[in-house]
Formats: C-alpha cells, structure tokens, sequence
C-alpha cells in the first residue's frame, strides 16, 4: 500500500529555517517525481518544488534559492530544507508521488513563519 508521510513543520520566526521530510513506503521514491506543494485557506494547491527520478530538480520562482528538495534513497524519503522563511510561506505542505498515471497525496504538515 503506498504511503507517504509528512514530518518537520512547526512555527518559526522570520528568518528562521525548517526541514520538512516526505517518508514513503509502498513504492520506490527514487523511480517516482516527488514534489513538494503548498496550500493557504482559499487558494489553490501550488507546486513548490519537485525532483525527478534522474535528480533534476524544479523550484517555484518565490522559493528560488532559499529551498531545497533533495532525497535519501537509503531512507525511501525526499526533504524540503527551507531557510529564510517569510510569514508568505505560512501554508500546509503536502508531499506528492507520481509514478505513471497514479498521483499519491500525504497528509501534509503545517508550516507557520510568525514573529
């Protein structure tokens, strides 16, 4: 049975860094796109980040260069370090696996960047 887990999010200050993991299980997250997207009350889910099963990897422009997904293959898991975070990151993330035609969701884990 495919799962993925969130884990990681939390509050923090301005500024402040987090590190949010996606543990999978049911499949192989290296074979699969695993993506990083975000979602505020009234909006849309939007793409934040994903990596492919080559490693190449995709960041939203507001994310450039404070992000980075990467992955453990060893651990079946793939990260989001996010460093100088901005009260706009505020959202709950969801880790997304997609191996041909099948999209796989996580429960997603709250980020709140508050003062």
């Amino acid at each position: 049975q495919v799962q993925l887990v969130e884990s990681g999010g939390g509050l923090v200050q301005p500024g402040g860094s987090l590190k949010l993991s996606c543990a999978a299980s049911g499949f192989t997250s290296s074979s699969a796109l695993m993506s990083w997207y975000r979602q505020t009350p009234g909006k849309e889910r939007e793409s934040v980040a994903h990596i492919t099963s080559g490693g190449g990897t995709y960041y939203e422009d507001s994310v450039k260069g404070r992000f980075t997904i990467s992955r453990d293959n060893a651990k079946n898991t793939v990260y989001l370090q996010m460093n100088a975070l901005k009260p706009e990151d505020t959202a709950v993330y969801y880790c997304n696996a997609i191996r041909g035609s099948v999209s796989s969701w996580g429960q997603g884990t709250q980020v709140t960047v508050s003062s």
